[in-house]
């Protein structure tokens, strides 16, 4: 296990880049944290979120009193008279200073307020499903680079005992006991395991900078994970993972936010055929100066005024946003019957894809442990003269693939599970 960590850091072609000390493992979760921090999608979904809960906040502003105070002068151009010329002033110089409280009351102001609450947790769920893709490539790539250090180590390993065989075919040749034909089937042999240890160190490369690009502010950053593949989590039963999927899943939750949405949308263009109230209260001055009393006078006042406003025609601008929403209304409908459909799909194939991936775990391994002993025992054969090179290359190539298809089968397991995971919403 300690070997395919170290191959992690593997002495490519750009070691002199990762030459410092390994940090600690780093496990799927934090690679999961990381990639948060540093996803751009991500952290503009959130910024959605969060604007939507302000924008509910200044909804929820407008069904409440305001409170404010308006300072004024006027002057009028005089005529002789107290009025001055124009019959709207009060005096030639006027001075207004008041508190004004204001209450407005509607019926489509209360559908605002519901809307602005629907549309926040539509971003909230939209966020969620930002962060469900996000994981997902992590998962696919964490479990990716794993695979490709084991398949690194396994084609190292397979190029040693391809240069041990061709050193052997050598040694038996010198001694008369093998033709050179089979020193020459052992050289093709050894240079085709020398080239693939030379292509998995490539694929290596490019899956520890596809995580990289994901999870580190630089890819020459060092990254060492914690190798996990041969963890076997115990796969949940179908009916759990149903329940889950019904309560938990981030698409379904999308699309049922979506649907509210656009009904509250719709109650609000249908409140803007209906009255609105406006209450209005004020106190302080209106006076000729900018004083409390004038000639005894006390210039400190309040007064109220309350208006009805109907609306009675608007060249049909009202209804056109009703049937605009229920376009909106009937489309998240048709949206949230697909994504039902969909998760069930989705849950029953990604499901028997996880049982089918477990179920073959313990056989992977066999064949691997079957492959290389015999190996080992067709290469005594060899030695005994009861073999011929032809079967020892076969043997070679059968273990290579074996041990390749274990790994194989490990990461499917995982990445199925994972599947699983972020259908219900637990990863």
């Amino acid at each position: 296990m300690q070997s395919y960590r170290a191959l992690l850091l593997l002495p490519l072609c750009a070691l002199s880049l990762w030459a410092q000390p390994a940090p600690e493992p780093l496990t799927l979760a934090a690679a999961l944290q990381l990639a948060r921090a540093n996803s751009v999608q991500f952290h503009a979904a959130q910024a959605d979120a969060s604007i939507a809960r302000e924008d509910r906040i200044q909804s929820r502003a407008t069904l409440l009193p305001s409170v404010s105070y308006n300072n004024q002068f006027l002057y009028t151009q005089g005529n002789g008279t107290p009025a001055g010329r124009y019959l709207a002033n009060n005096a030639v110089h006027e001075y207004v200073s008041q508190g004004n409280a204001h209450q407005e009351i509607s019926a489509a102001q209360f559908a605002s307020y519901r809307q602005s609450s629907a549309l926040a947790a539509l971003a909230r769920a939209r966020a969620d499903l930002a962060s469900r893709g996000l994981v997902v490539t992590v998962v696919q790539d964490y479990y990716a680079l794993l695979a490709a250090a084991r398949k690194h180590a396994n084609a190292r390993t397979a190029a040693e005992e391809a240069a041990r065989f061709l050193d052997l075919s050598r040694k038996l040749e010198s001694g008369g006991e093998v033709a050179h034909s089979d020193v020459l089937k052992a050289q093709l042999q050894s240079n085709d395991r020398t080239r693939d240890l030379g292509d998995s160190a490539t694929e290596l490369l490019k899956a520890r900078m596809e995580l990289a690009v994901l999870i580190l502010p630089s890819v020459t950053a060092e990254l060492n994970l914690a190798d996990d593949l041969d963890l076997r989590p115990p796969l949940p039963t179908i009916d759990d993972v149903r329940r889950a999927a019904a309560d938990k899943n981030p698409e379904l939750r999308a699309a049922l936010a979506a649907v509210q949405a656009s009904r509250s949308q719709l109650s609000a263009a249908r409140a803007g055929h209906l009255p609105s109230l406006s209450l209005d209260y004020f106190y302080g001055i209106d006076a000729p100066h900018f004083a409390t009393r004038t000639d005894g006078v006390r210039n400190l006042g309040y007064s109220a005024a309350a208006t009805l406003n109907i609306p009675v025609f608007n060249w049909g601008a009202i209804q056109s946003k009703v049937r605009q929403s229920e376009i909106r209304r009937d489309q998240a409908r048709l949206e949230l019957t697909t994504a039902q459909k969909q998760l069930l799909a989705d849950v029953e194939t990604s499901y028997a894809e996880a049982a089918t991936a477990a179920s073959q775990l313990a056989t992977l391994q066999e064949s691997a442990t079957i492959a290389a002993e015999s190996l080992r025992l067709i290469g005594l054969r060899y030695q005994a003269g009861e073999s011929t090179v032809l079967e020892v290359v076969d043997a070679q190539n059968t273990l290579s693939s074996a041990r390749n298809a274990a790994v194989d089968g490990s990461r499917r397991y995982r990445i199925a599970l994972a599947n699983l995971q972020m259908l219900t919403g637990t990863l």
